[in-house]
């Protein structure tokens, strides 16, 4: 099985994943009220938040941990993943309102850029005979 080729795809979701959920929680704060009037309610919903959250730790445990543990073992992308959920659950349990919008999109952020790492650790490089 070739892991570079998993890993990658992994990563572009993980990437993808971990900036839509940044997005989400930036953009549902600011248009709460608003999402029921075009039908988006379900949005907002705490039940659709952690499954998100999930959704996304369970391809950054995968894709950076198969990475880590087979290809490259870099720590900085692992480093990146639990500081990105550490800053998600903090913000998430411990914060509410504004505060809660600014930083759980940060730990997306983290997570997305700890998948763009990984992604560039786990690279064939040209030079190198596999």
């Amino acid at each position: 099985m070739n892991h570079h080729k998993t890993t990658a795809r992994i990563d572009r979701i993980g990437i993808t994943a971990s900036t839509l959920c940044a997005i989400h929680c930036a953009v549902v704060p600011l248009v709460f009220t608003g999402l029921p009037l075009i039908g988006l309610s379900f949005l907002a919903l705490p039940l659709v938040e952690w499954g998100m959250i999930i959704f996304a730790l369970m391809i950054g445990l995968y894709s950076i941990g198969l990475s880590y543990l087979r290809i490259h073992r870099r720590p900085l992308p692992v480093i990146l993943l639990v500081t990105g959920f550490a800053i998600i659950m903090l913000g998430h349990v411990f914060l509410s309102g504004r505060m809660e919008g600014i930083i759980v999109p940060a730990g997306g952020l983290f997570i997305a850029v700890a998948h763009f790492i990984n992604y560039r650790c786990t690279e064939p490089h040209p030079n190198v005979i596999s």
